[in-house]
């Protein structure tokens, strides 16, 4: 091997070994990747920063602001509602309808945005009819991943393999191109499900009860929350009059959070004050996130939380007026501007071994924990000092663009309750709903029928979704996963570099020495299963990145058609089913249904390898080699 290729494959397998471990965030390590090809000289700088301006890069990042404004108008609420509704009481049909509707809605907008919005209605569902969700919801996961391979825009991989053609002289994938392979294994895939899988998942309720919730009123009861939230009034001779919280030691020295405070309105022009009572203020009248800088004044009225011993005790010693007349219930927490929400920590998420205190959860995501609920326990967590772990469920109080800011953070956290949101006004412009659906519908028929190439055309209805008032600019930006865009510009590069020293020649020559002789149907099943084994510890979109450029030399090399090649990578990374990290949707489920590692595998793995087996005999059918 010459010095280069040592270099390059140094730097790719430090690369895996930080993907695979998160030691440092995927966006990180991509950028990192493209510093250390640079400056060892592998790839020129202008090679390093094409990945930025790729297009399947531009397409994507358009592709989420569009998926952005069918959740942020309602309009995937509303799909889902009429979803349910549909799949009625049956057993065997909810499922079907279920696993149908959601490879349909993957394979048009995120896939983990469909799971995350039916997950609670398909829990409550599932209670009502006396099934486990442990028997729906791996199918319903499963099913919006084989819907991602229908069509162009339904997965990344589906662009990137549509591009690595372009990029080696080919013409591009159609919309439509997945759609009859991708349909065949939605078919086989929701078939084996329902005949097979289900009896190979056990019967297992969830841990914890609170996963049947459907709105923020019904958590904040099921998790009892009533119980450790009161009220204290300040009134002008208490100590806390112009003292901050930080100052104060509430909560250090007291055990209490100070989750809002309801402030007395401003006087009028006369000096006077308004009529309303303490306890009638408006949410404008509201801090509903005090930080440590925020100063009690008086007459503010707290609502707090802790216990009702230590609450009493904090108000003697601070002058304050334990208010025990008016209990604290769903409207002072839960209104148009804030709410509280499940959020669920994922299995390499920051957070993992460190404390609401030490982490500054508080000030750094702007929300308050209020319990902390964990898989197989039913004891009282202590919210501020519990070392956290995977699959530990927060219960959070703020704002809710604050709460739905969390989301973004999909390193750490997987945040339930968008639903809820949505059925309040949270968010949605349901006005703006038959725009968002006009402009989707409107791009898939310009890139369907090749009017517009998909670069074009997503960014045509990104922009269209702006003007029409469906999104914000901001809040399209807010809508774009940055670091999937980051991963992917970042990762092009290496694949650049591998075809430049050589090392794309190697693996391609090594799988035609190997399978060659059997013929390229056995390269392309070898090709496939090296997908498909990488994207159960890669992201789908690595995998794609790093094995796209393989399959496309290999295919010239044997002197076959590459469509077949190229299929083959996009479709093998999809069939992410073996564990509860390979995908975001796999782990978005785990907790709900009480799920356990061995039992992604046990439903899995053979359909991950009956869906090998049908496109590797279908790709050469379809494509021709």
């Amino acid at each position: 091997m010459t010095p280069d290729m040592i270099i390059t494959l140094v730097i790719l397998l430090v690369a895996i070994i930080f993907f695979v471990t998160e030691w440092l965030r995927v966006d990180v390590v991509a950028l990192g990747v493209v510093v250390a090809l640079m400056v060892m000289n592998i790839i020129t700088v202008p090679e390093g920063l094409a990945g930025f301006s790729s297009t399947a890069v531009i397409s994507i990042g358009a592709l989420f602001i569009v998926g952005g404004a069918v959740f942020h108008t309602g309009l995937a609420n509303v799909i889902a509602a009429q979803i349910l509704r549909v799949a009625g009481a049956s057993e065997r049909r909810l499922m079907l309808v279920l696993m149908v509707s959601v490879a349909v809605l993957s394979a048009f907008i995120s896939s983990t945005g469909v799971v995350a919005l039916l997950l609670p209605a398909m829990v409550s569902l599932s209670k009502r009819l006396d099934l486990p969700p442990s028997k729906l919801l791996i199918p319903v996961a499963f099913s919006s991943l084989l819907g991602g391979t229908a069509t162009l825009i339904g997965t990344p991989p589906n662009v990137i393999a549509s591009e690595a053609l372009q990029t080696g002289g080919y013409e591009a994938l159609g919309f439509f191109s997945f759609a009859p392979l991708g349909l065949t294994l939605i078919a086989v895939g929701t078939a084996f499900m329902l005949f097979v899988g289900t009896r190979l998942l056990p019967v297992r309720h969830p841990a914890i009860s609170v996963q049947n919730v459907e709105t923020p009123e019904q958590l904040f009861k099921i998790h009892n929350l009533p119980d450790n939230l009161f009220r204290l009034k300040v009134p002008p001779d208490s100590s806390l009059v112009g003292k901050t919280i930080e100052e104060t030691h509430l909560r250090e020295e007291h055990g209490l959070t100070v989750v809002r405070i309801i402030r007395q309105p401003v006087t009028n022009g006369r000096g006077g004050r308004q009529g309303r009572s303490v306890l009638q203020r408006s949410a404008d009248e509201s801090i509903n996130h005090p930080g440590p800088l925020t100063e009690f004044q008086a007459d503010d009225l707290l609502i707090v939380q802790g216990n009702g011993e230590t609450v009493s005790k904090a108000a003697t010693e601070f002058g304050a007026i334990f208010v025990t007349s008016a209990p604290v219930d769903t409207g002072d927490v839960i209104t148009g501007q804030t709410g509280i929400a499940e959020v669920i920590l994922r299995p390499r998420s920051a957070l993992l071994g460190k404390t609401i205190r030490g982490s500054e959860f508080g000030s750094r995501y702007r929300v308050t924990v209020l319990a902390i609920k964990r898989t197989g326990s039913d004891d009282v967590l202590p919210v501020e000092d519990t070392p956290l772990k995977f699959g530990d469920m927060l219960i959070v109080e703020g704002e809710w663009k604050d709460i739905f800011a969390m989301k973004r953070k999909r390193h750490d956290f997987i945040v339930m309750g968008e639903p809820e949101a949505a059925q309040m006004g949270a968010f949605a412009r349901t006005t703006r709903a038959p725009f968002a659906l006009m402009i989707l519908a409107g791009m898939v028929v310009l890139i369907a029928s090749n009017m517009l190439d998909l670069a074009t055309a997503s960014l045509l209805a990104a922009l269209a979704v702006v003007l029409t008032g469906c999104l914000t600019m901001d809040e399209a930006y807010e809508a774009i996963d940055w670091k999937s865009l980051i991963l992917i510009a970042g990762m092009l590069p290496m694949s650049t570099a591998l075809e430049s020293v050589g090392l794309v020649s190697v693996v391609a020559d090594g799988l035609i020495d190997g399978l060659g002789a059997i013929g390229p149907t056995a390269v392309l099943a070898g090709l496939f299963l090296m997908g498909m084994t990488f994207t159960q510890v890669l992201s789908n979109t690595t995998t794609a990145v790093l094995l796209a450029p393989i399959a496309l030399l290999t295919a010239n090399e044997m002197g076959v058609k590459p469509e077949a090649f190229i299929l083959a990578v996009a479709f093998s990374t999809s069939l992410a089913f073996a564990t509860p990290v390979a995908s975001p949707v796999n782990t978005l489920v785990m907790t709900a249904g009480n799920y356990k590692f061995s039992d992604y595998a046990r439903a899995g793995l053979p359909l991950m390898f009956i869906g090998m087996i049908i496109c590797v005999i279908l790709l050469p059918i379809l494509w021709g080699f």
